[in-house]
């Protein structure tokens, strides 16, 4: 005799009822099936931990000159200095320990790429949903005023802006933004232009809501899947180009730790065989970018189903 659940075609009491898997779960699972990218997540990882306690796993205090000695400037990596201190990645012209110069660097290069990144996300993000979403005459002359400026190298903006400011951490911040927020305006418009014609917009528009909600709380949440791409992307492109700056001595100044200005202080070095003052300092540069480039590229493929592999 058959039991009605079966005759119903129903799960019996001891078949087990399949759960939902949750989107964090579902996106940690589909993120971690790229060996690469998980390899790029732990390098990154290991670069963050070393910025943000650069003070505390530091051997000195690259910019402190109470703790340097002329003395010590350009030895070798491995060498020790007369107290028995081991360089393990040499000194530069200063004496200072590229080691914790390193550790500094990134932690203003981190810095500076990701503030610049966050805020010109913001402001290009805002102006290219208000494009899309008002249209006509405010989405040509915004589009305008952005296809003007992408016709321009990014590093050519920010050295005619930092020929204006000048040097410092806030100065080139301003540049960094200047030069980036027309790539999340013109991303975040052709999403928000598809997401503008769908029927949620237009029953929150009969309902009598403020454009600001509308805009902020409807059409910004469907639009930030490639917003979180493209601004993985352009903290490595930031990094990268303060980094640029800084070797040119238009960047920041030479009292602040910064990648470039390591790379910069051992290029003149070079050909009498101090490689090591700018080698390290640019490989810990190169793994930066390579790294956050691994995860955006991942980021990319799990946020865009049509993109995964």
């Amino acid at each position: 005799m058959t039991t009605p659940a079966k005759d119903a075609g129903l799960p019996s009491e001891k078949e087990a009822i399949p759960v939902a898997e949750s989107p964090l779960r579902r996106f940690i699972s589909d993120f971690s099936e790229s060996r690469v990218a998980l390899a790029g997540l732990a390098v990154f990882g290991c670069i963050v931990f070393m910025a943000i306690f650069a003070p505390y796993i530091s051997p000195q205090d690259p910019y402190d000159l109470a703790q340097l000695d002329i003395m010590d400037g350009r030895l070798e990596p491995g060498a020790k200095n007369m107290m028995g201190d081991t360089y393990w990645l040499g000194t530069d012209d200063q004496g200072r320990d590229m080691l914790s110069g390193i550790f500094y660097g990134l932690r203003t290069s981190l810095g500076v790429g990701a503030m610049s990144a966050l805020l010109a996300l913001m402001f290009g993000g805002t102006m290219g949903l208000i494009a899309a979403y008002f249209g006509g005459r405010t989405d040509t002359l915004i589009m305008r005023v952005v296809d003007i400026q992408l016709s321009f190298p990014s590093i050519l903006i920010a050295l005619v802006l930092l020929a204006i400011l000048g040097q410092g951490v806030d100065k080139i911040i301003i540049a960094l933004v200047a030069a980036q927020w027309a790539y999340y305006a013109r991303t975040i418009r052709g999403t928000a232009l598809v997401e503008r014609r769908k029927e949620y917009i237009e029953a929150a528009a009969c309902l009598a809501l403020s454009h600001r909600h509308i805009v902020f709380r409807q059409l910004l949440p469907n639009c930030l899947p490639p917003l979180i791409v493209v601004g993985t992307v352009q903290v490595a492109h930031a990094i990268a180009l303060e980094a640029t700056l800084s070797f040119l001595g238009i960047g920041l100044p030479i009292t602040e730790p910064s990648l470039g200005l390591l790379i910069s202080n051992g290029f003149e070095y070079m050909l009498s065989g101090k490689y090591w003052i700018s080698f390290f300092p640019g490989v810990a540069l190169l793994l930066t970018i390579v790294s956050i480039n691994l995860v955006g590229d991942q980021l990319r493929d799990v946020l865009n189903p049509r993109l995964q592999k």
